[in-house]
């Protein structure tokens, strides 16, 4: 069992950064993929980033690339999602979840993958 809570979220001006953090309990946090997700009012929720076990591999969604960074501290059982140059469409809720995985470097890019998520955290930049 792995229980997820976001922090980091909140109002911010178009061009600027916030750092979205993801801590997770349980002592099998090195056992679990993690992802982050957002859903925008009216839209359904869609797949950000994802980091593998191990931290070595990462991905962010087109959208995203080269503004959005996803990290994990394996020590401190946390994930983490730097945001920068912000866009007001980038204004969502958004999510942390962890998928079980076998493999160290394998990275969860799909929502059924993920077994635990978080309660989510709002995020909103005005224009």
């Amino acid at each position: 069992q792995v229980q997820l809570v976001e922090s980091g979220g909140g109002l911010v001006q178009a061009g600027g950064s916030l750092r979205l953090s993801c801590a997770a309990s349980g002592r099998t946090f090195s056992t679990y993929a993690m992802g982050w997700f957002r859903q925008a009012p009216g839209k359904e929720r869609e797949y950000v980033a994802g980091i593998s076990r191990s931290a070595d591999n990462t991905y962010v969604t087109e959208s995203v690339k080269g503004r959005f960074t996803i990290s994990r501290d394996l020590a401190k059982n946390t994930v983490y999602l730097q945001m920068n140059s912000l866009k007001p469409e980038d204004t969502a809720v958004y999510y942390c979840a962890a998928g079980y995985s076998i493999g160290y470097v394998q990275i969860l890019t799909v929502e059924s993958q993920y077994n635990y998520w978080g309660q989510g955290t709002q995020v909103t930049v005005s224009s």
